[in-house]
């Protein structure tokens, strides 16, 4: 699909390749950002940016790769690889020489698991949304992040039903002992966190809750929406517990 005159982003719903094509320059990064974070939503698993059809005309544009990249490792069974033949340093993002040492590593990982859930703007979803995750949590051997991610779910779909309004996807999946949660909505509007809200304050403490149990969360804008998640990790959980 065309994202910007001089550079386009080729994408196969059927196939972890995506192809950058023409020229990238500063002019084209937002457009490239925009449709390689919805390729890793739409599709999960990881993706292999090929980009022996691209002249990279910026230094900068070459850094989009491993900013997107970092928000990949973050979300639910996302990740993205680079297939570059003129063999620039690595960044943030693995880089192979060629397409097939790309899909050979691909190859060799394992198949991401994940859980997901398409659900309505309403009070109930909170409720599907925590089966959710603590289904995978004892699926995935982590039963004692049942409870945190119960609590970061729970606040992510309310946000979106008190604010949002829009219908949403819940995804949850394991990475080694970490647990990965993100709710994707269809509004702009981006979560605030302010830090400790006041004692005397009737709400706003979601966002303190999921600071709380996760190790990490944020919020990464869509061309139509957003995608809000958090990370996290058996031995936070362990330790809290000592």
């Amino acid at each position: 699909m065309p994202m910007d005159v001089r550079c386009l982003v080729e994408t196969d719903e059927f196939s972890a390749v995506v192809r950058l094509t023409g020229v990238l320059d500063r002019a084209g990064l937002d457009a490239v950002r925009d449709a390689l974070l919805a390729r890793l939503w739409q599709r999960p698993g990881a993706a292999i940016v090929d980009l022996s059809g691209v002249r990279i005309a910026d230094p900068a544009a070459r850094a989009l790769l491993d900013e997107v990249h970092r928000v990949a490792v973050d979300w639910p069974a996302a990740d993205l690889l680079v297939c570059d033949p003129a063999g620039q340093p690595e960044g943030a993002a693995p880089v192979h020489r060629s397409l097939d040492s790309a899909q050979a590593a691909l190859g060799e990982a394992p198949q991401a698991a994940v859980l997901a859930a398409d659900l309505p703007p309403v009070v109930a979803a909170a409720r599907e949304a925590r089966a959710l995750v603590t289904e995978g949590c004892a699926r995935w051997g982590v039963p004692e992040l049942a409870e945190p991610a119960s609590i970061a779910v729970t606040e992510m779909v309310n946000n979106v039903v008190a604010h949002a309004r829009t219908p949403m996807t819940v995804r949850v999946a394991p990475r080694d002992s970490a647990l990965h949660l993100a709710v994707r909505d269809h509004s702009a509007r981006r979560p605030a966190y302010a830090g400790l809200a006041p004692v005397t304050s009737t709400g706003g403490r979601g966002l303190l809750l999921i600071d709380t149990v996760a190790r990490r969360w944020g919020s990464t804008p869509l061309p139509d929406g957003k995608v809000v998640w958090c990370v996290l990790h058996a031995e936070d959980e362990a330790t809290l517990r000592n």
